[in-house]
Parts: structure tokens; sequence; C-alpha cells
């Protein structure tokens, strides 16, 4: 097979998104619109990936730095699209193959819609396919003029005349490319037009005027090619997005009650017989178990819940592991770097901060538990608190297996409680409890008689 090189356009301002950040890196369910193109992209295998910059171009660098083998082109001024694909060519030189097209503010085309548009360029040995679509509303876009059912030309809203403007089929912005003779024909294009740009769709009219096949490759879904220019249209986007991923999870057998509320992100995954209740956020890599239940309002981002865990409602779970079982709130804080563990239970109004969670330990009721180690079968009463932070450093806490931590505790790291030990409640433990033993560390009572009478009558 020919080598596949892609081109991105990602140089424009995006002037109607009325924003300091560039328009290519706005998000649409969780990810950056170019990220979703660079999928797209990657899903072909391509020998090479060209992002073309320009407005606020080191921001983009920045953004997509992590990936590895990308290149990016500097378009500076902006002339068109046709001058933007010309910045490529010293990164595509000696290249053979098909080169594709695409634009960085497109993020719902589709692998498969791209493996159809090469198949088709390829098979008809075309030095140019265009992807269009017919769409009710045409106005903006490229008209796809035909002669005799072949693609003549395309022709910008600005440039064409009335008739040509009643034309519904359009230019998606996205090609497939034969790279021989690209280049060379990119330098012949001129700027005598409404823009005074570098028009990439007029390569069509120069390509038939060489006698070269030039040919199409049309859409059934037109949602693809929806581009993003403005607030409105991210959130268009991001709903199609939304919806999409929805509709494949429960497909795959997950219930998920009210989907219009569910906020499920691209790289998460939900294992089957799992419930989502209204208003569930899973974003990040997040890991969802099977058997699982999420009730309403938990927002749940790069953590993983395994199998049968319930979380109740209104909780936040961060970079943490909630094993099998378990049972998380409501109104739980787990915080990143927790790990709790099977059948354990954190509840309502609990913290947890760095720290492990043995199997089936209780922290019930309004607890705040800070890099601390806890072991299996513990009994966390309410109001307890480690006191890991001394104002210079954080400092660890332990509590061995089968220990019980009386109620309005405070644990004043660094200190071990050790197995089966007592904390009497309202204790402040400053040092180590050992092991079987029961710590108090608060004032003995005193009753003074009589003394609401006295006070009464002062």
């Amino acid at each position: 097979m020919p080598d596949i090189h892609i081109v991105i356009l990602a140089a424009g301002k995006g002037t109607r998104m009325k924003s300091a950040r560039p328009k290519v890196l706005h998000c649409a369910s969780d990810l950056p619109l170019i990220e979703h193109v660079l999928r797209a992209a990657d899903s072909l295998n391509p020998a090479t990936t060209v992002v073309i910059v320009g407005h606020m171009a080191g921001a983009v660098r920045q953004a997509l730095g992590k990936r590895p083998g990308l290149r990016f082109a500097l378009q500076e001024p902006q002339l068109g699209t046709g001058h933007a694909l010309l910045q490529a060519e010293p990164h595509l030189a000696g290249a053979r193959g098909t080169l594709v097209l695409l634009s960085a503010d497109v993020p719902l085309l589709r692998p498969a819609t791209l493996r159809g548009l090469i198949a088709a360029h390829q098979e008809r040995e075309a030095v140019a396919t265009v992807l269009t679509a017919r769409v009710d509303r045409p106005h903006g876009y490229g008209r796809i003029v035909r002669e005799h059912g072949a693609i003549a030309a395309i022709v910008e809203e600005k440039d064409a005349t009335s008739a040509e403007r009643e034309i519904h089929e359009i230019n998606s912005g996205i090609y497939a490319f034969d790279v021989a003779p690209l280049f060379g024909a990119l330098k012949t294009i001129g700027s005598t037009n409404a823009q005074a740009e570098y028009y990439l769709p007029d390569l069509v009219r120069i390509y038939r005027a060489r006698g070269l096949a030039v040919e199409t490759f049309s859409l059934d879904d037109p949602r693809e090619i929806l581009g993003v220019n403005s607030r409105k249209e991210l959130a268009d986007v991001t709903a199609t997005l939304r919806t999409t991923r929805v509709d494949e999870l429960m497909a795959a057998g997950v219930t998920i009650i009210d989907p219009a509320s569910a906020w499920i992100g691209p790289d998460v995954d939900v294992g089957p017989d799992t419930i989502l209740h209204p208003s569930v956020f899973l974003e990040g890599r997040t890991r969802i178990g099977s058997g699982c239940e999420i009730h309403s309002g938990v927002r749940i981002v790069d953590s993983t819940i395994d199998d049968g865990a319930v979380v109740n409602n209104f909780c936040v779970i961060l970079e943490s592991h909630v094993r099998s079982g378990a049972r998380i709130g409501p109104f739980a804080h787990i915080r990143p770097q927790s790990d709790v563990g099977e059948q354990a239970h954190i509840g309502n109004f609990v913290e947890l901060k760095k720290t492990t969670v043995g199997r089936g330990t209780k922290a019930s009721h309004l607890t705040y538990l800070g890099d601390a180690t806890i072991g299996e079968k513990v009994n966390i009463g309410a109001g307890t608190i480690t006191c890991n932070y001394d104002g210079v450093v954080k400092n660890p806490t332990v509590i061995d297996d089968e220990a019980f931590i009386g109620s309005d505790s405070q644990l004043v790291a660094p200190v071990r409680v050790g197995k089966g030990a007592y904390v009497a409640a309202g204790s402040s433990i400053t040092e180590d409890v050992p092991p079987g033993a029961l710590g108090i560390a608060r004032g003995r009572q005193v009753n003074k008689e009589g003394w609401v009478e006295r006070n009464k009558k002062k």
C-alpha cells in the first residue's frame, strides 16, 4: 500500500470564538478539537503527520508537544488554504503516496470515512479526491460544480453566481491528493478572488485543465464535516460527541437512566450491567467495572472503580482507585492517589487525600484522612482528623488492622495506632498507640455543682 501522509490545517485565528485561546485548543467532550482530528488521522498509521500552525503557534505546539513524531510548519502570514498546504512541502520532500488534508476544527470525522476516501482515491487513480456532502443549507460553503456528472470546479460562496449558490453539494475542505504533482501545482494557484487568497479548491480547475483525474467521495451523514467557528458550534459538536458515546455504551450493556444528562468522555470505559444515574460526569481515563452503580451528581476523573462498587450521590473522585464492593458517599471527596479497599465504606462528608484504606474499613461520617495508611476492618469514628501538615511537610499516619478510632479524635502525624488498639473519643493523639492498647489524650472531666444557679444570680 502507498504511504499515507497527513497534513492538518490549524493556523486560523477563529475570530468568531472571541477567545484569547487558539480555536483548535478549545475542548469538545474533554479533548481539544485538534486532538479529535489527530486521533482520526492516527487510525490510518500515517508515515508523516504535519500540523500547519499560525495564530498563537507556540501555544498549539506546546499543547501537542507530547505527541511523538508530530511535525509543525508555520504559515505566516496566512494567505489562504492553498498557501497553508504549501508550507508542508519541506516535510514531504521526496515523499510518495497519498496526502490527506484535514482541518483541525472538524472533530466529528470518523476514521471509517477517511479510509473510504483513501480507498476511492487510490482505486480511481485520481490526483485529487474531494470529500463532499449534500446539505439543506449550504450557505458559507464552497459549492461543487459538475459537468456531465464529474466535478468541474469548486466555487467559494463569495465568488459564486446566484445559480451556483443554489447548489446543495458542498466542499468539506477535506481532500486526498497524490503527493507527486501536488506542490508544483500549488505554486500555480493565483489570488484573483474576493478574498485575495490562494484557494486550495482552485487545484480542481488546474488539474482538470491538465487532463488529470479529479474525483469526489460523498458522505452519507453531513454532520461529520461540521466545523467549529463559534461557541454555539462548539456546543453543537460537543452534544453530538456526547450522544454518540452514550449510545455506544448503552449498546454495550450499560444502563444510562437519563442519556441527555450523562457526560462521558471519549477515553472512559464502563463495564456491562453498570447503572449510571442522571447527571453523572465520567472524565479522563476513567475505568468503571461491571455491576457498579453510580448515583446522581457524581464526578469521577482519571480513576478506576472496580466491579460491584457503589458511588452514592454528589461524590468527587480524582485520580484514585475504588475496589470491588466498596461504597462511597454520599458527599464524599476522594482526592488524588487514594486507594479504597474491597468492601470498604467511605461515607458522607468524608475526605481522603493520598490515603490507602484497607478491606472492610469504615469511615462513615465527617472525617478527613490525609497521607494515611489504614489497615483492614478499622473503624474510624465521626469527626476524626489526621493532622498531617506541620506547616512545612506532610507527615504520615498509620492505623493497623482492626483498630478503633473514637469520634472527634485528632491523630497528629507522624503517628501510628497499632493492631487492635483503641483511641478514646475526643482524644488528640501525639504518640504511637501500641497494639491492643487504649490511647486517651484528653482533659479529665470536672463537674461544678450549683454553677448554673450561682451564675444566673450574678
